[in-house]
């Protein structure tokens, strides 16, 4: 990877968030990553720093879920073409067609192995969301 990304992680379980940041560490130190534990508190970094590359959105969150969140983004036309991935522990075949349908990018079930994390990560950052595949 040649070129910086800003990336914004929106999960409340701080392990996740510790977990994530490790991994973009391991990947690529120059990858800038914001951290926001709720969708609301997401809503509001967009707002008031640059734009980000990706956003990286949990679905079970206190406040306002990642559901409410991606309907949000989606709806204002200057984040409409943020890249948003589904990052989250759901397998369910509902959420995963409901956040497709709500304009998600990518869906990707957290992994509890490091290395897996990291080839997944390389994987989104190198091929964009241009994968064969709405689950990563």
């Amino acid at each position: 990877m040649t070129h910086s990304k800003r990336i914004l992680l929106v999960d409340d379980d701080v392990d996740d968030q510790v977990f994530f940041v490790d991994a973009i560490a391991e990947i690529n130190l120059s990858i800038d990553c914001k951290i926001a534990n709720n969708g609301l508190e997401a809503l509001h970094h967009i707002e008031i720093t640059p734009a980000f590359d990706f956003i990286f959105l949990d679905l079970n969150m206190p406040i306002m879920n990642g559901f409410e969140c991606l309907t949000s983004i989606k709806k204002k036309e200057q984040y409409r073409n943020i890249p948003i991935v589904i990052f989250t522990t759901s397998k369910n075949t509902h959420d995963i067609e409901r956040t497709k349908k709500l304009g998600a990018s990518l869906f990707f079930t957290k992994p509890n192995n490091f290395n897996i994390l990291c080839d997944k990560l390389k994987q989104i950052f190198e091929s964009g969301t241009s994968t064969h595949s709405f689950v990563i």
